[in-house]
């Protein structure tokens, strides 16, 4: 499979693991918005809440860098630079997707 399809397969992919992940989350963020930290503390520290908010953080990341990945290719004329942008895109996700999940657990 050469790689723009490969590219373009898991971004739908990861958008269709990423809309029940983001009802999930917004529909449990509406229920403890206003509740008190010792709740909201509660929710989060339950086993399968952070299971499903780190796949929804995994999923949110993945499908954000592929499609700045895709404006990357898009809009950057300049090969070279396009290759350290999209280094750069790839390496900073996953910092912040592994600092990510070390906080949650």
């Amino acid at each position: 499979m050469i790689t723009p399809t490969r590219k373009w397969l898991f971004l739908k992919i990861s958008s269709i693991v990423f809309i029940p992940l983001m009802l999930w989350f917004i529909i449990n963020f509406i229920s403890i918005y206003d509740q008190s930290y010792v709740e909201v503390l509660d929710f989060l520290s339950k086993k399968i809440s952070k299971i499903l908010f780190s796949f929804f953080i995994i999923s949110g990341f993945t499908f954000s860098v592929l499609s700045i990945s895709e404006v990357f290719e898009d809009y950057i004329s300049n090969d070279k630079l396009k290759n350290v942008a999209n280094r750069i895109l790839n390496f900073s996700a996953m910092v912040v997707t592994l600092l990510t999940m070390i906080l949650i657990f």
